[in-house]
């Protein structure tokens, strides 16, 4: 399916920031435009397909609609300095007001934040004229937020072994996302019903219905003076579980529907949309690296039916297209989009870039930014067509770029990707491979169902269980699935004889089909190295040696393993990750 919106950069003072321009539609375009405020770090990943929800909701009213990232995150510039990013993105907030008024002709503003984008919109319309604030579970002090991520954070840490970041209070780091300690500062001296609006603005706060705590900000607004509806409904929790499980919050959609209907109508005509359509598709911007080198990266559909969304990004001085360049595809982790769990597919593409590699960030038909398939479902993390749309990646790169040796980079599913294209003969050269989780994934499957890697992982788990008086009395309230278990084991038993045989029609030279030992040893004939990374508490280096049994080591060097101790799934850990990006950088180059 086509996309619609079309990718811009613009100017935040010194910084240039990415955002997406979603036209107004029907036959009565509105004078108003709608700015969408995202949440911070771990939110914003899952609540991608709901901010573009927002998006596609305000535009279906007839409004103009930019959903953009703030500095230092997703796809714009990275923070120049150590400043207090509250402060930051509320001045990225003003320039894509004035981006919105001065590309579209828009007369008024509407701010539609989410979670700490409520709190960013709120202290927006308190500095610059605002007509309508659309509060979606805002944040409503900065104290109570901050006792929230550092909960969040501290459960992350007590699930993986060592790591500790070593970086000093009191900077903030949740699931791999950085708060600088101005930033922290400032959010602890951030109260919403100190906050003055003017009056004759509009204000519409969805708040969360399982803790719901905007009502007193909403009650503070109302007796200044500011038309408020306040409604407490669901769908928070949902929209920001997990990125491959987010499901699009309904109830606040058609609250935010109807609402901004009744404000958008206008005479403005057909201005704004002629203006809009003047924006190219192929949306670029210099950046500099952190070694200095200037890059240029670029927003655009790589296939004709503008499904396919991509980030390329190479050196200014790019490598003559007869010389061999060399090129990386970053694949999506699960259902994360381009710029990878906790943004490290825009570090990596930039540190690379600057080395002289053409570096694209995918999104798969159906994640992120890109289009999804006629008949498909958003959101798949193991999409039917994920090869083709790999290899039409890999054809933009050879085709468009003149790259000659494409590696292939995947977390995840990401990784079974990179895996599964390479066994099915596209032309790649290399796959670094990231924590797969499984190595044959059957159409049909669902995440909810009993996965290898559970199998791997839960023998261990429950061995240890039986020895906790908690986890029995939890067995015999009914609150475990002892058919699951029963299963778990069973499966693992059957595992156990069925790497045994496999194992042993290798040596006797039978081929098996999903065989993946075989599987390897075909891509290590065709000279493709395949480099393998887990984490020590990931259940991926168990399910290789088990499904890959002896041939593995016997592949030598065309199969490299490393292992990195106190790290979790996505690397959210600081130190981990760096450790990861080295290791990244010297199988890349070597």
């Amino acid at each position: 399916m086509k996309q619609d919106a079309r990718p811009l950069y613009f100017p935040s003072g010194s910084r240039t920031l990415f955002g997406w321009l979603h036209a107004g539609r029907g036959a009565n375009p509105s004078d108003m435009g709608v700015v969408i405020c995202k949440p911070f770090g771990y939110e914003a990943i899952c609540a991608q397909e709901s901010l573009r929800a927002f998006a596609d909701t305000c535009a279906a009213a007839g409004v103009d609609t930019l959903r953009f990232d703030y500095s230092g995150t997703g796809d714009s510039t990275d923070s120049t300095d150590e400043g207090d990013e509250i402060s930051q993105w509320c001045e990225d907030i003003c320039a894509a007001i004035d981006t919105l008024q001065r590309t579209c002709g828009t007369r008024r503003i509407c701010l539609l934040g989410m979670r700490l984008g409520a709190l960013l919109g709120a202290l927006v319309a308190a500095q610059r004229r605002i007509d309508c604030l659309i509060a979606v579970a805002p944040v409503t002090t900065g104290r109570r937020y901050l006792r929230e991520l550092r909960a969040f954070q501290a459960g992350a840490s007590a699930a993986t072994t060592t790591a500790v970041d070593d970086r000093p209070d009191p900077e903030l780091e949740v699931a791999g996302f950085r708060l600088s300690a101005r930033a922290v500062a400032t959010l602890k001296r951030i109260d919403l019903t100190e906050v003055a609006v003017a009056p004759d603005t509009a204000a519409l706060i969805l708040d969360r219905s399982d803790l719901a705590d905007a009502d007193r900000w909403a009650n503070r607004l109302e007796a200044s003076g500011v038309e408020v509806r306040y409604a407490a409904l669901p769908g928070y929790l949902e929209m920001v579980s997990t990125p491959h499980a987010s499901v699009i919050p309904v109830a606040m959609i058609a609250a935010i529907r109807d609402w901004l209907e009744t404000r958008a109508m206008s005479t403005a005509g057909a201005e704004a949309r002629a203006t809009i359509t003047k924006i190219p598709a192929g949306a670029r911007m210099r950046v500099r690296s952190e070694s200095g080198v200037e890059l240029t990266e670029r927003a655009t559909f790589i296939d004709g039916e503008r499904t396919l969304f991509a980030i390329v990004t190479e050196p200014v001085e790019a490598v003559p297209a007869d010389s061999g360049a060399r090129g990386v595809i970053l694949l999506n982790c699960g259902a994360t989009s381009h710029i990878g769990p906790n943004r490290m597919s825009v570090d990596i593409a930039r540190q690379w870039a600057a080395k002289g590699y053409v570096v694209l960030r995918l999104d798969i038909a159906g994640l992120g930014d890109s289009g999804s398939r006629p008949g498909e479902p958003r959101n798949q993390v193991y999409p039917p067509g994920a090869l083709y749309d790999i290899g039409i990646a890999v054809e933009f790169l050879r085709r468009r770029r003149g790259v000659r040796k494409i590696t292939l980079v995947g977390l995840c599913s990401g990784a079974y990707h990179a895996l599964r294209s390479a066994i099915s003969g596209l032309p790649v050269n290399k796959v670094l491979l990231i924590n797969p989780l499984t190595f044959y994934w059957r159409q049909g499957d669902t995440l909810a169902d009993l996965q290898i890697s559970e199998v791997m992982r839960n023998p261990g788990v429950y061995f240890e269980n039986a020895f906790s008086m908690r986890h029995w009395r939890k067995l015999l309230r009914g609150h475990v699935n002892l058919w699951r278990v029963v299963k778990v084991f069973v499966r693992r038993g059957w595992l156990a004889i069925d790497s045994t045989l496999r194992d042993l029609c290798r040596r006797l030279g039978i081929r098996i089909v999903d065989d993946l030992g075989w599987d390897l040893a075909s891509v290590a004939q065709r000279d493709i190295p395949m480099v393998f990374i887990f984490a020590r508490s990931d259940t991926g280096l168990a399910l290789l040696r088990n499904q890959g049994g002896s041939m593995v080591n016997r592949l030598g060097e065309h199969c490299r393993i490393h292992v990195i101790d106190g790290a979790d799934h996505i690397f959210s850990q600081h130190g981990p990750r760096m450790e990861l990006v080295k290791l990244l950088d010297a199988e890349l180059t070597r």
